[in-house]
């Protein structure tokens, strides 16, 4: 209980030593029960269940209208051919005018809708983030990926916590200096670990469309996810030593290497974790053949996504990072046992669900200009966009310079600039800043208030200022995209819809496998022990007869739905409509 009580209140350290050492009965009302039995009771039964039933409706219907509209505002910028507009600008602008528009009928008090606009962390947590993250690790089943596995890594890592400790650096010394808000090192810390988190979707867009080196595009795809998840992991570091750096006695070094510690502890740990789920995956959909039955098998694959975050989650990991990995392992082996449909529907709906997941934050990140308690400090803020800035540019340059010494395709430095400039703020520093645990409440205020101007400010000016910069920097390059009739397109979702990766619907009968590895000398490293050793292991080769049944099964299903969808409203089939169509 001891313990438990100097975590409980680590701000109030000396108050709760006292009346430990002090009195007996004192200790009774600070060290409560567990907190779970308490809300059965009321929560289950009564008037108190209707309200709480009331309220969550209320907000289920308020997050889907939010949705709705967002779905529309999407569909018309793809119709009206706004390309040049990052579909998150529009979203965020729109959630912004809804706010306002919230604002003034609370201010008329026609209606009070306080709670269903306020964004609650832990659902941003268990609910929209896991879905984005396994869909992004989902989609990075390109060789590409593992073939630059080191700079990646080299990206993601280090130049996030290179990121990371100039902003938070910069903001405890000039704290020290008096020139803005005092904080201490490890709140310092926390905020330059989540202000670290890039969201790149304009600078993937403008690299597909300017036929950029596809290996450096998944560089930058590449370095974006993995990103998030150690953004998030450095984040929990500091926060996970901050109750632990004030009551133990130790240097500054000391409690560098214990940090370092715990983040390797979280990553690697995380990322195993993840990797073994979507291994066993593999196997169990190899050996369980469900292809004959897609709703069984798009089941379990739901169920796999899902596990590794709650179990890690359960034993103090990273749920993010490790779903991450669950999602990049599952998209190399698992993926080849499903069956065509399975493959099919998997996509679709991953990116169906991560679409909504994505809108519905950036459209609350909008409404929070108005529901949240706000503390504006004009110098706090300027400075930590200068630092934000310095930081991506510290993070981008050298080591870019450094991997081109390494490299066959350099990396120029018109692409260097545009990675600098295109270092968007997305959902995740806004979620993490109001996850953070910070007292009193007036910091927790200023740094959520900091993290959302942070993030409109490079949306709205960087996201859509990119695009002209772009036509600024090559002049001859777009000259020769209108011969090709090539366009820039920002959408992300148009991008999506056009596309099912056919590398993924690939299915190789085990000759054409063998032969298929042997035609690839140029294979080195994990790339070679992978097509070689585990590849073979943990997915399922075909045989021309279970290829066969595919194509069967794949046409039966599309038949008997055109079917279905042809059947007009009387129940008979309009054929006279549909001659008279062709």
């Amino acid at each position: 209980p001891g313990d438990q009580l100097a975590f409980k209140s680590n701000d109030t350290e000396p108050y709760s030593n006292e009346t430990l050492h002090s009195t007996t009965p004192a200790v009774k009302p600070t060290t409560p029960a567990p907190p779970t039995p308490k809300p059965i009771l009321p929560v289950q039964t009564g008037v108190k269940a209707q309200e709480e039933e009331q309220s969550s409706g209320l907000t289920i219907f308020f997050s889907l209208l939010v949705i709705g509209i967002c779905i529309i505002l999407v569909h018309l910028l793809i119709k009206f051919k706004l390309h040049f507009l990052p579909e998150s600008v529009a979203v965020v602008s729109l959630g912004i005018l809804m706010g306002g528009f919230i604002k003034i009928i609370e201010f008329q008090e026609l209606a009070n809708w306080k709670e269903e606009e306020m964004f609650r962390p832990n659902m941003f947590f268990l609910l929209l983030l896991p879905p984005i993250i396994f869909e992004s690790g989902y989609s990075l089943h390109k060789g590409n990926f593992f073939q630059n596995i080191g700079s990646i890594t080299l990206f993601a890592v280090i130049g996030t916590a290179i990121s990371a400790f100039i902003v938070g650096g910069g903001i405890y010394f000039l704290g020290q200096a008096d020139v803005i808000y005092k904080m201490s090192m490890t709140d310092s810390f926390a905020f330059g670990s989540l202000i670290s988190a890039v969201d790149p979707v304009a600078t993937i867009a403008i690299f597909n469309a300017l036929n950029v080196d596809p290996v450096l595009n998944m560089l930058v795809f590449g370095e974006s996810i993995l990103n998030d998840a150690v953004s998030i992991v450095l984040t929990n570091t500091a926060e996970g030593f901050f109750s632990r750096s004030d009551n133990s006695m130790v240097t500054g070094w000391e409690t560098f290497v214990q940090a370092l510690g715990y983040f390797l502890k979280m990553f690697f740990g995380s990322a195993a974790l993840g990797t073994l789920t979507g291994l066993i995956s593999a196997l169990f959909l190899k050996h369980f053949d469900l292809r004959k039955t897609p709703s069984l098998e798009f089941g379990m694959m739901i169920i796999f996504a899902y596990l590794p975050y709650g179990l890690a989650e359960g034993l103090k990991l990273s749920g993010i990072m490790s779903i991450l990995f669950a999602g990049i392992v599952m998209s190399h082996y698992t993926h080849h046992n499903l069956s065509p449909v399975t493959q099919i529907l998997m996509q679709q709906t991953l990116r169906t669900v991560a679409f909504m997941c994505e809108t519905c934050v950036f459209a609350f990140l909008g409404l929070s200009i108005f529901s949240f308690p706000h503390k504006f400090e004009l110098s706090f803020v300027i400075w930590c966009i200068v630092l934000v800035l310095l930081g991506r540019a510290v993070n981008i340059f050298p080591l870019t310079i450094l991997l081109n010494f390494f490299r066959d395709h350099k990396i120029t430095p018109k692409m260097m600039f545009i990675m600098w400039f295109s270092g968007l703020r997305g959902a995740i520093p806004y979620a993490l800043s109001l996850h953070l645990g910070l007292e009193p409440i007036e910091k927790r205020q200023l740094i959520g208030t900091t993290t959302i101007i942070i993030v409109l400010f490079t949306i709205l000016l960087m996201g859509g200022g990119t695009m002209p910069l772009i036509r600024i920097m090559d002049i001859e390059e777009s000259q020769s995209r209108r011969k090709n009739k090539k366009d820039v397109n920002l959408s992300k979702t148009e991008k999506m819809g056009n596309t099912i990766e056919s590398e993924h619907l690939s299915e190789l009968t085990e000759e054409e496998y063998e032969a298929h590895i042997y035609q690839r000398q140029d294979l080195k490293g994990f790339m070679w022990l992978d097509a070689k050793y585990l590849n073979p292991f943990f997915t399922r080769r075909l045989t021309q007869e279970d290829l066969l049944h595919g194509r069967i099964q794949m046409k039966t299903l599309t038949n008997k739905w055109y079917e279905e969808v042809r059947q007009g409203p009387s129940g008979s089939e309009d054929e006279e409509d549909e001659a008279e169509l062709l």
